[in-house]
């Protein structure tokens, strides 16, 4: 996690780069404001300013593999700018919100539609397409890799987000979501993150979702996701 004393400079170099990169006019500042202040809001616990910081800190290291950088940068900005449990279109939301934003700053249409798609790209609902989404997922993804203490302190920061939900039933949906990443034949889509996480996000899941050496997991049940 970024340090406090160098997240207003990290957050503003990252935002005027990404933000000028996808065409916007201006500094966008007013954006970027309200979205660090969503990524702050009390109800959180892992979809926060931390896995922000986490995601830009990715970043850096595999920008470029991307086709369009900037857009990717101002995606992962976007990504859980809209984040309610109890909604069931926080990434529909998120994407509208970018795309918006970024056609009212003068950004071209190609480019605020490019950002709006990767940002639903995070639903984890297909396999990415394309270079973009594939990095975007990576890095969203790339907690699963975690350090086994980071990962730890990730699951407790899930449950707590759902803490109204009954502690078996959130068990087994648990289960169900961890255990569909453990079924794909692999969960990195980039030669970087692959080498990087994949074994340790594997150890991670099969620990998390008590699932025994090379068992098939299920796919997860239909409705609200619980990652």
């Amino acid at each position: 996690m970024i340090r406090a004393r160098h997240a207003t400079d990290f957050h503003a170099a990252s935002w005027q780069r990404a933000w000028a990169g996808a065409g916007a006019g201006g500094s966008g500042d007013d954006v970027r404001a309200a979205l660090v202040a969503r990524y702050a809001e009390p109800h959180r616990a892992y979809h926060t300013l931390q896995h922000l910081d986490e995601c830009l800190t990715a970043f850096e290291a595999v920008q470029h593999l991307a086709e369009h950088a900037a857009e990717v940068e101002m995606a992962l900005w976007f990504h859980d700018a809209v984040y309610d449990v109890h909604r069931h279109d926080n990434e529909e939301a998120s994407a509208e919100w970018a795309r918006a934003a970024l056609r009212a700053a003068g950004a071209p249409a190609a480019a605020a539609a490019r950002v709006a798609a990767l940002v639903l790209a995070t639903k984890h609902q297909a396999p990415p397409r394309g270079a973009d989404e594939t990095v975007l997922v990576d890095i969203d993804l790339a907690i699963l890799g975690a350090e086994a203490p980071r990962f730890a302190q990730y699951e407790q920061q899930i449950r707590a987000e759902y803490a109204f939900v009954p502690e078996a039933q959130f068990r087994q949906r648990r289960r169900d979501i961890l255990g569909s990443f453990l079924s794909r034949p692999r969960i990195y889509g980039t030669g970087h993150f692959h080498a990087l996480l994949e074994e340790r996000a594997r150890r991670n899941l099969r620990r998390a979702a008590g699932a025994p050496e090379g068992a098939p997991a299920p796919a997860p049940d239909a409705g609200r996701s619980v990652r």
